[in-house]
């Protein structure tokens, strides 16, 4: 065999091999293998990744573009890897910034229990370390990220220009499916009612992974504070008096957070609307990123701040 032969038939193996090797950690870790693809895709859309100093550790920021400041905030147990579907093409007109919630991705603390002030903590000290106080935030959230973001809003209104709520909110009253399950026939009636019905269900391996997680995860952690501490950062009582515009985004299939959430949270709100997003479940920026585009974009283009906004992480320092 040729010098030429032997070098393709080395490169093919090792291409084989890679695979294998790929689709055995897959099987074995798919929920931590999807998310690294997820963040990686962000990489390659140009967006760049920055370590910020906290007083509850160093926190992951994702952030890229340019133009007005729109902070995309992920669900529990996620990453800021969800948004990779849609952050390529709100880059174009907005300067995103997507951080890992204290707990979540590559951000502290690592382990032990997760109080929500100790996200809200980690939040306001990543925006705080954008340059420039009065640079005007949208904040979008989708799930534990929606309440995060209603939580910093309250708390921060004069830095906040409008709330988009995506399957989350502030109030009691969401669905009545546990989000502990212990076996795989659990694990899958929370899962299906996180997915319209015409979207594939996951495989049985990942639904042993769901399993596996709950009982170290972030969700369980977060569930770990316990009622009482969950409870201190339940708005039910103050929405009568937020003064700001709030828009609601909601999946019509989601079933973890339903469609009767997103109404009673509106009628709690003085300004809010509601757009109600068909053939979608709970996390539309995976099921229906498109659809979810084509809801965000005249909102945020009608109701940004000016476009002549510095970037919020300047190239030096803290990037990776």
């Amino acid at each position: 065999m040729s010098l030429a032969g032997e070098i393709l038939l080395l490169l093919v193996f090792s291409t084989l091999s890679a695979c294998v090797i790929f689709a055995v950690v897959f099987v074995a870790r798919p929920i931590a293998t999807t998310h690294w693809l997820r963040r990686s895709a962000l990489l390659r859309s140009g967006f760049r990744k920055t370590r910020v100093a906290t007083t509850v550790g160093v926190q992951t920021v994702f952030h890229g573009g340019a133009g007005p400041v729109v902070v995309l905030l992920h669900g529990a147990g996620d990453q800021a890897g969800t948004w990779h579907r849609v952050a390529p093409s709100l880059k174009r007109r907005f300067q995103l910034v997507m951080p890992d919630l204290a707990g979540h991705g590559e951000s502290d603390p690592s382990e032990g229990t997760l109080s929500l002030g100790t996200l809200l903590i980690a939040l306001e000290q990543v925006l705080e370390d954008i340059p420039g106080p009065y640079i005007p935030l949208t904040l979008v959230g989708n799930s534990l990220g929606a309440w995060m973001a209603m939580l910093y809003a309250e708390k921060h209104p004069q830095r906040v220009t409008r709330v988009i709520l995506i399957g989350g909110g502030p109030i009691r009253g969401a669905g009545e499916l546990g989000l502990m399950p212990k076996n795989r026939e659990e694990a899958r009636r929370v899962l299906d009612a996180t997915l319209d019905a015409s979207t594939r269900r996951p495989p049985n391996f990942l639904l042993d992974d769901v399993v596996r997680l709950s009982k170290t995860g972030q969700i369980s952690r977060l569930l770990a504070a316990g009622d009482a501490d969950i409870s201190k950062y339940l708005l039910d009582d103050k929405l009568a008096a937020f003064p700001l515009p709030v828009d609601l985004i909601w999946g019509a299939s989601d079933r973890l957070v339903p469609l009767d959430y997103a109404r009673k949270l509106q009628a709690q709100l003085p300004h809010a609307t509601l757009t109600v997003l068909e053939r979608c479940g709970h996390v539309p920026q995976i099921e229906r990123p498109r659809h979810l585009f084509a809801t965000l974009l005249p909102l945020l283009v009608a109701k940004s701040s000016p476009s002549g906004v510095p970037s919020v992480f300047p190239r030096t320092g803290g990037n990776s």
